[in-house]
């Protein structure tokens, strides 16, 4: 259905400590797949629209899979390579790609109106598993920004312990007492331990005297010394040969995945994984050092110019103007009016002169040029115009619907890639690099970036004297002539209207705070307690199982819940991507604010830290628990509003968290609630709105009972709306086997996780959490060498929690039905059902009613 090769390969490598051949290859095979992906999406232009719904799906499914592919490949290598100039053209590429990723998903949301999407029949297809499609996070959103986080972190703790407000400093005082008291309490313990001792040791004698006592009355043994020794090997040899067949087992079982390798040798500092880390962290640590030699070179190289070849540039230059002026003198009978600096200066004679020059056919070259320039302009007008009347009727439906089908809309990354893509084949697909081992800077391309700047901060200069010069021209002219210059002063009143008129540019917003340093309302914020500390939570920390049966269910007409899997990529797309580059936030759909709603312990706190620690972000608490009391009255909320919104956009990316967010467009508030929870349900809409794409700031509220808010006033405060449901089978068993060994536990054949899994339906990973760390403790740690784990250990503390009920998820499911997205997804619903007798065409017409879109309907 693609159009494209499904069985494209493209898996990351395996680990391995890899060479920077090896990283260079691995970019060169990036890059031709992105050519291939290139013109797959320039020929998608000139075709017909897809007027098949689920077709059209499929093609941005299998599009938006291998881009993922492909950004899979490149961060990895621009984590990688040290060379500082390839860097650069890398992340172009991965920018590109990564706003790429977000544009198709954009396009499948308003395809299928579902944030969540299901890839398994198209997984298939390809040959791929879930894990070749996971998202992972650029390193260089926070390695790249590593000396400011610092800085930031630093503050924070600085002012913390300023004004005591670190959490630490609830713990329990220390017990004081004298040096008498404390030697009496250990000289206690002491007596005590060696009493133990001396009981053991006594029981152990008595023991041995009673055996003794036992044998005595029995007599001396009367069994052949022979008989005896062959017992012996014999039972040795059995106990001997069980163990080893039993380990024989256990390395086949491990070496298949079909068991966990929970021996220490895996974390061992010479095992393959730790080395390979090992290897990356060197790796970066050489890019450093490289880009710090590279940043040096620029300035060195520069300079150099500047003195060898900058007074002969100074005096072609001068020589050049000159001519001009002789020219220009000759042919019109006065010298010419030298061009300002906005419009290019002396450059702008140079261009002008090259574009109408003398030589034969210049001019008859610049005027076609100039007539196709025109017919171009023309031409675009016109289709603007054509491109308003067609799309006024499809204002409702989704992005990249028409009247006849289903069309991608064009893409604003693509020229971006295409041009790195331009960069890369001109200048580093065949650049010989065997002089180069060490991956260093390319001082020749530093020498061709430097020589045009050096050559524009000269023009300066020499605009600046030969404006002068020519000014004493004109003068001796004029004196010569007799005759004053008028013009001029004209063109300078002329000049300053048009500066009145740009002035005026739109209302500036007040600044409250114009004399406060950034540092002053940092810290004023952290005293407050609205800019908080966040514990550091990876994104892949979320653990989430893949749903293999989502496209299943839906073509049995069964609508699936997604995975925990389903929600981390969610929160990636709309969270972490977009706010961790600032070129991609400018130019990718636009994500304010995002709606985290689900049952208790599903991780939504847990998903808000995780944001915050992949991008380096601020955090700041607008609860209206947090903010009770605090900032009083209408100017004390527009001032904490506005020490928000100042400080967040002077340090993006920032992340403003409001918890129980449903209580802000609550429909009743509770008589005993003293939070005033509608405190911003007036400003927090306003601001949201005003956000521009230059402002990496994004508004998460998390809620347990959505439904308790008017559903249109929270859809239109929170533009995405993430509904986390209760973990699946798979889910949870992921959730057991991993929490247990990260809490100290090994996974023994005595230890069902299956029958655990099952039993635990309708549980939380926060609910497993508290019963793995009920059972965990540091004794039963202790004790696992000779008791291993086993399921019954986790049934009681899990009993004593109550789970979430089928009533409670059939809720949630009521209440997103009634978001916009979920009212969408209904009527999609509803209409692919009437339209089932009528085949696959009135699939297509369902999503376009809003389009007006009838035509394949009526067929």
């Amino acid at each position: 259905s693609s159009g494209i090769n499904a069985e494209w390969p493209l898996r990351p490598g395996p680990l391995s400590i890899m060479s920077h051949s090896t990283y260079n290859i691995q970019w060169n095979e990036a890059q031709n797949h992105i050519k291939e992906l290139l013109e797959y999406e320039a020929g998608t232009d000139t075709q017909k629209p897809e007027t098949d719904r689920v077709s059209a799906f499929q093609t941005a499914a299998v599009i938006y899979i291998k881009y993922i592919q492909v950004f899979r490949k490149l961060e990895e290598c621009y984590y990688q390579i040290v060379h500082p100039q390839k860097r650069i053209v890398l992340k172009h590429v991965l920018d590109g790609t990564m706003g790429r990723l977000l544009e198709l998903k954009n396009e499948m949301v308003n395809l299928e109106f579902s944030e969540y999407h299901f890839f398994d029949d198209v997984l298939s297809d390809m040959k791929l598993t879930p894990a070749d499609i996971e998202i992972p996070v650029p390193r260089y959103f926070t390695q790249d920004n590593e000396k400011d986080i610092k800085d930031r972190m630093k503050l924070m703790a600085e002012t913390l312990a300023k004004y005591r407000l670190d959490e630490t400093s609830d713990k329990k005082e220390e017990i004081k007492m004298s040096l008498e008291e404390a030697i009496k309490i250990i000289q206690v313990h002491e007596r005590a331990r060696q009493g133990c001792l001396r009981a053991k040791f006594m029981r152990e004698i008595r023991a041995q005297e009673e055996r003794e006592k036992m044998l005595s009355l029995q007599g001396a043994s009367t069994m052949d010394p022979d008989v005896a020794s062959t017992i012996i090997q014999k039972v040795w040899k059995g106990y001997s040969q069980r163990n080893k067949t039993l380990k024989l087992r256990e390395e086949e079982l491990i070496f298949i995945g079909m068991q966990p390798n929970t021996d220490a040798q895996v974390h061992h500092k010479d095992s393959p994984v730790s080395k390979v880390n090992k290897r990356e962290e060197e790796r970066v640590l050489i890019q450093a050092q490289h880009e710090r030699e590279y940043q040096d070179a620029l300035v060195n190289i520069k300079e150099k110019i500047r003195e060898a070849e900058g007074p002969d540039i100074k005096e072609n230059m001068q020589d050049q103007i000159r001519q001009w002026f002789i020219e220009t003198r000759d042919a019109t009978g006065k010298f010419p009016d030298y061009p300002s600096d906005d419009e290019g200066g002396s450059g702008a004679i140079f261009k002008t002169k090259n574009g109408e020059g003398g030589e034969e056919g210049g001019e008859e070259g610049g005027k076609k040029k100039g007539k196709k320039g025109k017919k171009k302009k023309g031409e675009k007008k016109e289709k603007k115009k054509k491109g308003k009347k067609k799309g006024g009727k499809d204002k409702g439906a989704g992005g990249g619907e028409d009247d006849d089908g289903f069309k991608m809309v064009p893409s604003m990354f693509i020229p971006g890639i295409e041009e790195a893509s331009m960069t890369y084949e001109e200048i580093w697909k065949q650049r010989d690099e065997t002089e180069n081992f060490q991956q260093k800077y390319d001082a020749e391309l530093i020498k061709e970036l430097k020589r045009g700047e050096v050559e524009s901060e000269i023009r300066v200069q020499v605009d600046d004297l030969m404006r002068q010069e020519l000014k004493n021209l004109k003068a001796a002219l004029q004196k010569d002539m007799g005759k004053k210059g008028g013009k001029g002063s004209a063109k300078k009143k002329g000049g300053k209207k048009k500066d009145k008129k740009g002035g005026k540019k739109g209302k500036k917003e007040k600044d409250l705070t114009p004399d406060r340093t950034i540092e002053s309302l940092y810290e004023e914020l952290v005293k407050e307690g609205i800019l908080v500390q966040f514990p550091k939570v990876k994104i892949s920390d979320y653990l989430g199982e893949y749903s293999y049966l989502g496209t299943t269910l839906r073509q049995a007409n069964i609508e699936p819940m997604p995975s925990l899997s389903d929600v981390r990529r969610v929160v990636t797309e709309y969270g972490i991507l977009p706010m961790g580059s600032q070129t991609v936030h400018e130019t990718a759909p636009h994500v304010k604010s995002i709606m985290i709603a689900g049952p208790h312990g599903t991780g939504k706190r847990m998903l808000v830290n995780a944001l915050c620690s992949e991008l380096g972000a601020n955090l700041m608490d607008l609860s209206a628990e947090n903010i009770c009391g605090k900032y009083p009255g209408k100017a004390g909320l527009t001032m904490l509003l506005h020490l928000v919104m100042k400080v967040g956009k002077l340090l993006q990316p920032t992340v403003v968290y409001i918890g129980n967010a449903e209580k802000t467009f609550v429909k009743k508030v509770a008589k005993n609630d003293v939070t005033d929870p509608k405190r911003l349900k007036k400003e927090l809409p306003k601001i949201i709105k005003k956000m521009t794409p230059e402002d990496r700031i994004v508004f998460v509220g998390t809620s347990l009972t959505p439904w308790d808010a008017d559903v249109k006033s929270l859809c239109q405060c929170y533009q995405k709306i993430v509904l986390i449901p209760r973990p699946d089978y798979a889910s949870r068993y992921l959730l057991f086997k991993e929490l247990i060994t990260r809490h100290g536990g090994r996974l023994a054949p005595t230890l069902d996780l299956s029958s655990l899994a099952k039993i635990s339906d309708g549980y939380t990973p926060g609910h497993v959490l508290t019963a793995v760390k009920h059972v965990l403790t540091e004794r039963r740690i202790q004790q696992l060498q000779r008791k291993p784990l086993t399921a019954a250990e986790f049934v009681t503390p899990l009993a004593r929690i109550d789970p979430i009920y089928k009533e409670e998820e059939e809720q949630f499911k009521k209440w997103y039905s009634k978001t916009p997205l979920g009212k969408k997804r209904a009527r999609l619903k509803a209409e692919e059902e009437e339209g089932d007798g009528g085949g696959k065409g009135k699939s297509a017409k369902g999503g376009k009613k809003k389009g007006k879109g009838k035509k394949k309907g009526k067929k």
